[in-house]
């Protein structure tokens, strides 16, 4: 829910720090007091496009923020997960527009683009009125609120479920299906290539190893004249370095025989004088391992010949030879044996897709059954907000030709007729937004437990009705108050005295500035403001026992 919101310099609002809690808050105050630029502020949050209008005059920027407690909004977690936008049980939306209209927009601190914080906002505030913030206009809405009141959720993963594994299955059987269509030409260029490679018989990591041996036998006179060249200096050759060294060992011997660093350098010229030894020895050893090999070289080079002219022809390099016939051996055998795959593949789908039609129509007739209950149910509400006659009407038909999807194929349509007479027609094309506001209040009293959304604003709901009507109004928005959290802005008094909270917005004008404020109200204040709605200008002690009369009912309802 919302629980936070600081605005800076927007519109003619200077600074505004505002608390807000769970269930109804009414927000009340005189014509044209700016209780519409909390909604446009908050229009901001949820995506609208900024202008530089929005900044107050003399300002550089207007600056606005929003809290959210998400803790129970596991749709909204994760997405902000996906998009490395987390920040354990809160969320922080916020945009700052320059006074030349531009504007950044910030979710948890890290930018986003406004198409982010429109995906975050569908999934935190839904605005109900004349305003275009209207979740229930939306197809994908309209079907999930009724899934919802039907409680079938487990048949629907069903049906997701087995559409994926059907969608899956289609899309390997086209695959497959355009591999075969040019069959008969691909498997004759396969099969040549396939054989003209089983020729080379080509080995993994072959290639690197030749290379290796070749170059050793292609230097093996070079090999042949260092190594001896190294035995003969370290040990053969009588001033060699063995030789020097004993000599040098001897003369050192000659001097003081207890001088203890002279002792410690006869050791280490002993300790060489190993390490020459050791190293002859193995130049020696390897001189015997060598070997001229004329025809083992004749014999590589050939193979490397032939290993380069098949990576020519495949235009690939030669280490890649085996992994090309690896993967033209496994090609050839899946076409060779397309006609067993495709057989089996359209068996197996064919199976799913009955699976998933069956799991369908049973929620299909699951919701054609729950759509004449919820119709009934919102037409009846519709008769206590100022709506006697209209009609509301939920259509679950199979669409034609089927259109299969992850939720079924049906196709879900809200139908209204607001007046007595009139054809109902698509919800989305009621034209009065006072009558559409009163037929979205409806559609939430009866489904406001059921709701993905947190937030419920509703701008002047009330529109159009009075009296007890307007009593009714207010008892419904307390009610889903009671399920969700709710702002209402309103002009009458029968719908404020029901909220559980309730803030003015008071405009103050001076000569040289006009600046609006919102005050959250104690009892006393709401009573008086209660009192001001009912009364006008001159309050009597009369109007201000019949406010309290008022609240204290709704407290009681």
């Amino acid at each position: 829910m919302l629980t936070h919101i600081f605005i800076r310099n927007f519109a003619i609002i200077d600074k505004l720090d505002l608390d807000l809690e769970n269930g109804m808050t009414a927000l009340t105050g005189e014509t044209g007091a700016g209780k519409s630029i909390l909604l446009d502020a908050l229009g901001l949050i949820l995506g609208d496009r900024a202008d530089s209008n929005n900044v107050k005059h003399g300002a550089d920027k207007a600056d606005i923020s929003a809290t959210f407690d998400i803790g129970k909004l596991d749709e909204l977690n994760e997405w902000l997960t996906e998009n490395d936008l987390e920040n354990d049980s809160e969320c922080i939306i916020r945009r700052v527009v320059n006074k030349d209209g531009r504007s950044k927009a910030y979710i948890n601190g890290i930018t986003v683009t406004l198409q982010q914080i429109r995906s975050a906002g569908e999934m935190l505030i839904d605005v109900h009125g004349q305003h275009e913030h209207q979740s229930l206009m939306r197809r994908d809405i309209q079907r999930r609120l009724l899934d919802d009141y039907s409680s079938h959720n487990d048949l629907l993963n069903d049906v997701r479920k087995a559409y994926e594994v059907w969608f899956e299955s289609e899309n390997k059987l086209k695959d497959l299906q355009e591999k075969a269509s040019d069959r008969n030409e691909r498997v004759a260029l396969l099969k040549y290539q396939v054989e003209d490679l089983e020729q080379l018989d080509p080995q993994e990591n072959e290639y690197n190893a030749l290379v290796e041996e070749h170059n050793q036998l292609a230097n093996v006179d070079k090999h042949l004249s260092v190594c001896a060249s190294t035995s003969d200096i370290l040990y053969d050759n009588e001033n060699g370095v063995y030789s020097l060294i004993s000599q040098q060992i001897n003369e050192i011997r000659s001097l003081d025989s207890d001088n203890k660093e002279l002792a410690s350098l006869i050791e280490l010229l002993t300790e060489a004088q190993t390490q020459v030894t050791e190293a002859a020895s193995l130049s020696k050893n390897y001189l015997e391992n060598l070997e001229h090999n004329p025809e083992r070289l004749n014999e590589i080079d050939q193979r490397l010949n032939s290993i380069h002219e098949q990576a020519r022809k495949h235009h690939i390099e030669p280490q890649q030879v085996f992994d090309i016939y690896k993967q033209l051996s496994e090609e050839y055998n899946q076409l060779t044996n397309a006609e067993e795959s495709l057989g089996s593949l359209s068996t197996q789908r064919d199976k799913y897709k009955q699976t998933y039609l069956k799991l369908a129509k049973n929620i299909s007739n699951k919701r054609i059954k729950a759509a004449k209950t919820l119709s009934t149910k919102i037409t009846s509400a519709m008769q206590t907000l100022n709506m006697t006659g209209g009609i509301f009407e939920i259509t679950v038909t199979q669409s034609e030709p089927l259109k299969c999807a992850a939720e079924g194929f049906d196709s879900i349509d809200y139908l209204v007729s607001a007046n007595p007479g009139q054809p109902a027609k698509l919800l989305a094309k009621v034209a009065s937004g006072g009558e559409l506001a009163r037929i979205s209040l409806a559609i939430q009293m009866i489904t406001a437990h059921q709701g993905h959304i947190p937030t419920l604003i509703f701008d002047e709901v009330d529109s159009g009705v009075g009296g007890a009507t307007a009593e009714i109004v207010g008892q419904h928005l307390r009610t889903i108050g009671n399920e969700c959290q709710v702002l209402c802005v309103t002009h009458l008094p029968q719908v404020a005295a029901q909220a559980h909270h309730h803030f003015q917005v008071n405009k103050t004008t001076t000569k040289s500035s006009t600046e609006t404020s919102i005050i959250c109200l104690d009892d006393k204040q709401k009573q008086s403001e209660i009192a001001r709605m009912l009364g006008g200008v001159d309050i009597t002690q009369q109007t201000m026992d019949h406010a309290q009369e008022m609240i204290k009912k709704a407290q009681l309802a």
